[in-house]
């Protein structure tokens, strides 16, 4: 009896993954059908989700702002394609090589934040750092990167595009691998972990969680699955450019779909990446308005809606519905 409660649970934590693996199947046959223009922003919508997951781990459950998912989805992107060009190494090798350098960097970022006791702030202000000296970096390496010109990408089957239902679904696979990665972690011992120093470090340490190993094995995870999106996305894209994995194109943009969906809740990146898909397709001819809505959110968010607007949301419903669910008080006359 106590295994089939345990089996029931479990299948219930993983209901909104198939849910979700079942929505993005059925998806191209009955949306976008071979349109590369659709597919592209379907392709682009799972990139930035996939990064959300990411920096989710990173900063929804750990309380570490890393200001630098365009930088290390750079390094992984950068890696991958500097070693397609430069070698003969198959794709996976570059994707292997791009993810585990992504990974390192990540790790060693949370391991300074850590050692010197960094606080979000802080931690913000050095991985936003990293990020500004990376993109010199990718300037200044003409003859590795291209620079502004950018670099091209070679070694990718041209079905697995990312303007092609291939490459949708090479992506769509990533997505929910992420989901399920994610889930696992939130249920072992790990998640544990991660849920005690967010919401309190202090009662954390008392209760015997190493806080400081803990904030590196999320920063460690994290990086790796934001440099293996940068690397898949290198290939399927075929070229990238300093611009590609720009601070203003993924780190604002990752903090805000992050933050409406719900900071370290399962869905809350698909979601927010879902919604700012379709915002940035109506502000296609209006980049500065559409960037000037950017900042008006983060602020909004953060400080009207700490938990996320959907959590906000889905709160406010249910004490409406508490309200309702209420008896009247009935007063008898004299």
């Amino acid at each position: 009896m106590e295994r089939t409660s345990s089996l029931r649970r479990l299948g219930l934590a993983f209901l909104p993954i198939v849910a979700t693996a079942a929505i993005l199947v059925v998806l191209p046959p009955i949306w976008f059908g071979d349109s590369p223009y659709t597919t592209s922003l379907a392709v682009q919508a799972l990139v930035f989700a996939a990064y959300g997951i990411g920096f989710n781990l990173i900063f929804g459950s750990t309380n570490q702002l890393f200001l630098c998912v365009g930088a290390l989805a750079g390094i992984g992107g950068y890696g991958a394609g500097i070693l397609a060009n430069e070698t003969s190494l198959p794709m996976v090798a570059g994707v292997v090589v791009g993810t585990v350098a992504a990974a390192i960097v990540g790790g060693l970022l949370s391991w300074i934040a850590v050692r010197r006791s960094l606080g979000v702030i802080f931690t913000g202000i050095v991985t936003l750092v990293f990020s500004l000296a990376f993109a010199n970096l990718l300037l200044g390496q003409r003859d590795l990167t291209g620079s502004e010109t950018g670099l091209v990408v070679t070694g990718v089957p041209a079905k697995l595009g990312d303007d092609q239902v291939g490459g949708y679904y090479l992506f769509a696979g990533l997505l929910v691998v992420f989901l399920v990665v994610f889930r696992l972690l939130q249920l072992s011992h790990l998640g544990w972990a991660f849920r005690a120093l967010r919401d309190d470090e202090v009662a954390a340490e008392l209760a015997g969680v190493n806080v400081s190993r803990y904030r590196i094995y999320a920063a460690t995870i994290g990086s790796a699955m934001i440099g293996l999106t940068g690397a898949l996305l290198a290939y399927s894209a075929g070229f990238i450019s300093p611009a590609t994995y720009s601070f203003d194109r993924v780190d604002v943009r990752v903090l805000v779909l992050v933050a409406f969906g719900g900071l370290g809740t399962l869905l809350g990146p698909v979601l927010g990446a879902t919604v700012f898909a379709f915002l940035d397709e109506r502000l296609t001819e209006s980049l500065e308005l559409r960037e000037v809505l950017y900042g008006v959110f983060v602020i909004a968010i953060f400080l009207f809606f700490r938990r996320g607007v959907v959590n906000a949301v889905v709160d406010l419903w249910k004490r409406l519905g508490g309200r309702r669910r209420e008896p009247a008080v009935q007063t008898s006359g004299d």
